[in-house]
């Protein structure tokens, strides 16, 4: 008796697959994205509500239809480490002041609202709150002095040059 399985092997037929499509840019797949929510959204809403209110929406919606496409134009790639050091820095800016600001608003409700705790009670049964708005502000440090550095090792790469 013969045990041994025969196999008889064909060539399998070569399978070309499909290419994937051009990728398409970050900003246009927010677009695209937000239209495809934002339409069937307005459609449902615009009926049910008043003629007035009806026509703000609709114009906010074609306004951020408008908005959108401008963005989706943008390339990214062409935007350069240089031109976002301004929006880097009012980032930073932005965390420092928030995070003095929400710390002085959490002393003034605990000082107005809460005297009979002394000031260890109060950092006691608030530390979440001030680890938050400190985190906060030394992120917003970081930032800076991250901005700081590299402001200085730009001025000195174009020294060298």
């Amino acid at each position: 008796m013969d045990f041994e399985p025969q196999t008889t092997r064909t060539a399998a037929p070569k399978v070309e697959f499909a290419q994937p499509p051009v990728p398409r840019k970050p900003l246009e797949l927010l677009r695209d994205t937000e239209a495809l929510l934002r339409r069937p959204a307005v459609g449902v809403i615009v009926p049910i509500l008043s003629p007035k209110v009806a026509r703000r929406v609709e114009a906010a919606s074609s306004l951020a239809e408008d908005s959108l496409q401008d963005l989706a134009e943008i390339d990214l790639d062409k935007i350069s480490d240089w031109e976002l050091q301004p929006a880097r820095i009012q980032v930073g800016l932005s965390f420092v002041g928030f995070g003095a600001l929400m710390i002085v608003v959490l002393l003034l409700y605990l000082n107005t609202l809460h005297p009979e705790l002394s000031t260890v009670q109060q950092i006691g049964k608030y530390w979440y709150q001030y680890v938050w708005f400190v985190c906060l502000g030394v992120t917003g440090m970081f930032v800076l002095g991250r901005e700081a550095m590299r402001t200085a090792q730009h001025q000195q790469n174009s020294d060298k040059l």
